[in-house]
């Protein structure tokens, strides 16, 4: 007996030491996360000659605010657990007190261990086999589909505006802010403690040490709500210094998040065939190479272009046009196919498709009026998969530049109109024309529809079909993906529901609702500025 009584001091004394440990690490994580950060690579704004105002300042303030009452949920939420964890280990030097002053009655004790009930844990997986995560749902139409949205640590990108919300904007409510944070928290926590189940290998930092990922190297992330099941979200992140990606995928039935699958991408061997139809409009074809030199040859580096073009008119330019960016960059993976026949989109892409004869290979579906970045290559990358994934990114629409600054002497340069502002553009979600997939995937579907002449049609009917089968659809606006502003033209030939798909799609992309406003009560507008005009030089007068 007394031997026994030794033994249970022995771990008395221990778990005293192992609480007084925990309550040191406590306040130290507490006065380390309180410390004021300095860093030495930060410069100062104005120090080279630029005026900043005092919004500027503001939001400047604002933002930094913002980022250290993030970090602050942070800390409360770890300090919470750690309080939980003290009170734990209470509750066991609790029970060892009550065992020894029970041997020592010669009463014996028995603990019993809570255990989640089994029937709740398969409610909640079974939500996770039912929602949309692993495989696709086959949908009736393209209005059955649950788009995402998309984040970053700042900022949210979404598709549901109405005219009180913004294209992108920072999560305003507490509980969105809240909701991100634990997501991309609970990210790291799978990242950085993986269990043996997850598909990834463990990788040391430069100097042998574990390496741990911080919500610094958060790239972005997607989540979208099916309201009878519960919320998915899609992680990603990146070390500055490595190539390749951690992708996680959680799952809230509503309830706790749980894990889904923990993976390791690697994109770097990832080539993009971007595929671009095309008739006459040379004028933007000089504009879009301009973006392609500079995302594409200079950045990315990964890339095949493919030209299909129609018809005789405006060839040559085309050819010399890539003959040019061919000599001033030593460019030469493009390849241009010359149809003698009428436009038609879906005919373009069949056919750029079919004449890449290496195998398997990603594709980009592009217009020559898109301007995208290095970033979305690689989303593209990120969100197609072959067999279980395509992706459809929504652009984000210009207005009409003369319009939407109209109080300038002159538009602004194009990549100064790349903004994501509600006088600015909007989220094309009727548009399904730019998509990421493999080449695979698009012969196994038997690709566009041949049937549909002119304009529009033929992308919604590829929609419908990978709607109908087993892939999944990734559907999320995507902030480095732009459609820049051109004239419509509707033609006579159309059928009467592709001219009012026309019209409906010209009226959309002139101007936001405000600035439509003002066009359609200019002449009221300029009648009360007369007025007022009038009045003030009349009591000037008198």
């Amino acid at each position: 007996m007394p031997r026994r009584g030794s033994i249970l001091q022995t771990r008395t004394h221990w778990l005293l030491l192992g609480l007084a440990l925990l309550c040191s690490l406590v306040l130290f994580l507490y006065l380390l996360e309180c410390a004021p950060q300095t860093d030495g690579n930060a410069s100062l704004p104005g120090v080279i000659g630029e005026n900043y105002g005092k919004e500027y300042y503001q939001a400047l303030l604002q933002e930094q605010e913002e980022h250290y009452q993030t970090r602050a949920t942070s800390l409360k939420r770890q300090i919470a657990q750690l309080k939980q964890e003290l009170q734990e280990m209470s509750e066991k030097m609790r029970s060892l007190q009550e065992r020894k002053n029970g041997g020592a009655n010669g009463i014996g004790y028995q603990g019993h261990k809570e255990q989640a009930p089994s029937d709740l844990l398969e409610f909640l997986h079974s939500q996770i086999d039912k929602a949309e995560v692993s495989i696709g749902a086959k949908l009736p139409s393209e209005y059955g589909v649950i788009p995402f949205e998309s984040f970053t640590l700042m900022k949210v990108y979404q598709l549901e505006m109405g005219l009180t919300r913004h294209p992108e904007e920072k999560p305003v409510r507490k509980d969105k802010r809240d909701e991100l944070v634990e997501v991309i928290e609970a990210g790291l926590e799978v990242i950085n403690n993986p269990d043996e189940d997850d598909e990834q290998e463990d990788e040391d930092g430069p100097l042998g040490e574990k390496l741990i990922f911080n919500e610094n190297d958060f790239i972005e992330g997607y989540y979208r709500t099916e309201r009878d099941k519960g919320t998915q979200y899609e992680l990603f992140f990146k070390k500055a210094d490595l190539m390749e990606y951690r992708h996680v995928t959680l799952f809230r039935p509503f309830g706790p998040l749980m894990k889904v699958k923990s993976e390791m991408i690697d994109i770097t061997r990832s080539i993009i065939n971007i595929i671009v139809p095309l008739a006459e409009r040379t004028e933007a074809f000089v504009q879009f190479m301009q973006n392609f030199r500079d995302v594409c040859i200079h950045q990315d580096k990964r890339i095949h272009l493919t030209v299909v073009y129609f018809g005789k008119e405006g060839l040559s330019k085309v050819k010399s046009i890539l003959e040019s960016v061919t000599s001033e960059s030593n460019f030469h993976n493009y390849t241009l196919v010359s149809l003698n026949e009428e436009f038609n989109r879906g005919r373009g892409l069949n056919v750029g498709a079919r004449a890449w004869d290496k195998g398997e290979v990603l594709m980009f579906f592009c217009d020559v009026d898109i301007y995208f970045s290095a970033e979305f290559l690689n989303s593209c990358r990120l969100n197609a998969e072959p067999g279980k994934k395509v992706f459809y990114p929504v652009v984000f629409s210009l207005y009409n530049p003369a319009i939407v600054y109209a109080n300038q002497n002159a538009p602004p340069p194009v990549e100064q109109q790349l903004v994501h502002k509600k006088d600015s553009g909007f989220w094309r979600d009727f548009g399904f024309g730019m998509t990421c997939q493999y080449r695979s995937d698009f012969l196994t579907i038997g690709g566009f529809d041949m049937e549909v002449k002119g304009w529009g049609g033929e992308d919604v009917h590829l929609y419908r079909k990978y709607l109908h089968g087993d892939l999944m659809v990734v559907r999320t606006p995507v902030p480095g993906l732009f459609h820049l502003w051109h004239e419509k033209h509707c033609a006579d030939e159309l059928t009467p529901e592709q001219y009012r798909m026309c019209i409906q799609s010209k009226a959309m992309n002139e101007a936001s609702h405000s600035h439509m406003g003002m066009l359609v009560f200019r002449e009221e507008i300029e009648t009360h500025l007369r007025k007022q005009a009038y009045r003030t030089n009349s009591e000037a007068a008198g």
